[in-house]
């Protein structure tokens, strides 16, 4: 039963093991899914890994879960949340979930001042999104990094993106930006406030 337990955590230098299942796994499942995505080499990965901005998921025995990753643009205004996959065999246990939350925590962590984003077209990932507080953006209001837009290159969907002059793509963009959800933390407070006075 021990085989079953799931770790999530930080990667370490030791998962580059992990690298070239990853990459493929991301790729099965855009083909799959009949979804654009752009595509990552095992190096990417690695040096994802090696820079400590990366979480994966991994079995008691060593087996590969899940993985994902974030990355910082615009002298770290922005960062993305990246690369989330989960292997088959685990998909609909959560892990997703805990993967998902682990790296926005960890990007939350290391850049609070940061707006953190993420480009997806998979309605579970929205809600992830959304429940983390993300709200749907449009294109201009996350990175104008040319080297983030390169990623999208050798996506499916790239001629669409180009076409739309990077305005918009079959991909949602969602955006979490920290001011926002302070002002609302502060609001309920107060209002929280006010609601327990009336009620003495």
């Amino acid at each position: 039963m021990n085989n079953n337990i799931i770790f999530v955590r930080i990667a370490n230098p030791e998962d580059a093991k992990y690298a070239d299942d990853i990459v493929k796994e991301t790729a099965h499942s855009a083909i799959v899914r009949g979804s654009g995505i752009a595509k990552r080499s095992p190096e990417s990965i690695k040096e994802k890994i090696d820079a400590g901005k990366a979480v994966i998921a991994v079995t008691a025995s060593g087996e590969w879960v899940g993985f994902s990753y974030f990355e910082t643009w615009e002298n770290e205004r922005f960062i993305s949340n990246s690369g989330l996959i989960v292997a088959p065999k685990f998909r609909n246990s959560g892990v997703a979930k805990c993967i998902k939350n682990r790296v926005f925590n960890l990007s939350r962590r290391n850049y609070p001042y940061a707006k953190i984003f993420s480009i997806t077209s998979g309605a579970a990932i929205m809600k992830m999104n959304n429940q983390l507080g993300f709200e749907p953006v449009t294109f201009d209001q996350i990175t104008h990094d040319e080297h983030f837009w390169e990623g999208c290159k050798s996506c499916v969907n790239h001629h669409i993106l180009e076409l739309k002059h990077k305005c918009n793509c079959l991909c949602t963009a969602m955006l979490f930006t920290p001011e926002k959800i302070e002002q609302i933390v502060k609001i309920e407070a107060r209002t929280t406030k006010y609601l327990s006075l009336e009620n003495h």
